[in-house]
């Protein structure tokens, strides 16, 4: 990668990074993309979903959609989340594998991070374990998923092959993945794809 690339990525990627703190910490800001209980209403979220969720996980619900819109979940299945944001989708999902479920969250973003690991904990979810690191070098092991799901996280990377490579590796065979993202039907100009507030919009 030349030096003008990867400072133009590094670049892009503080400007999602700040958005995204942004949204951690002032879930009632007002954003340029739909967000909270708001957002996940008109996606199709089913209200005793977000009403047996932590309420500020649902306040800083950013998706673009409804990656349980036609997901099952059995009863024990092991869920992770490529994204995992400040855990509404992976609280959701955690509910509906059960006490003998496992659901692991991936996120890079440090405020994030904390915020659904403290409720994750105070809100006695067992089951629920969140874990910093990459979606394209997700630090969950080979084959242990049989579900992964991802929430307007994947437009956001720069190596998209990566991610979904990532996705299939955690996967057990038969498994399934339900992902829900921003796509474009054609090329994008490089003076959209390389402006930082335009990414982190």
């Amino acid at each position: 990668m030349t030096t003008a690339r990867a400072l133009t990525e590094q670049a892009l990627e503080s400007a999602v990074l700040g958005m995204y703190t942004d949204v951690a910490a002032q879930p009632d800001k007002e954003y340029h993309f739909w967000s909270g209980r708001p957002a996940a209403e008109r996606f199709g979220y089913r209200a005793e979903w977000l009403d047996a969720a932590p309420l500020p996980a649902v306040e800083s619900f950013a998706g673009v959609g409804n990656p349980h819109l036609h997901l099952e979940v059995p009863s024990g299945a092991t869920i992770v989340d490529l994204g995992s944001g400040a855990g509404l989708d992976l609280f959701i999902a955690a509910r509906r594998a059960g006490p003998t479920g496992r659901a692991i969250g991936v996120e890079m973003n440090e405020d994030m991070l904390r915020k659904a690991t403290a409720l994750a904990r105070e809100r006695g979810y067992a089951t629920v374990e969140f874990r910093k690191g990459r979606i394209e070098e997700a630090p969950v092991a080979d084959g242990c998923a049989d579900v992964v799901i991802s929430n307007g996280v994947i437009n956001l990377s720069f190596r998209k092959k990566k991610v979904m490579a990532e996705a299939f590796r955690v996967l057990r065979p038969g498994g399934r993945a339900s992902l829900t993202d921003v796509v474009s039907e054609s090329l994008i100009p490089d003076s959209i794809r390389n402006d930082p507030k335009l990414w982190a919009s």
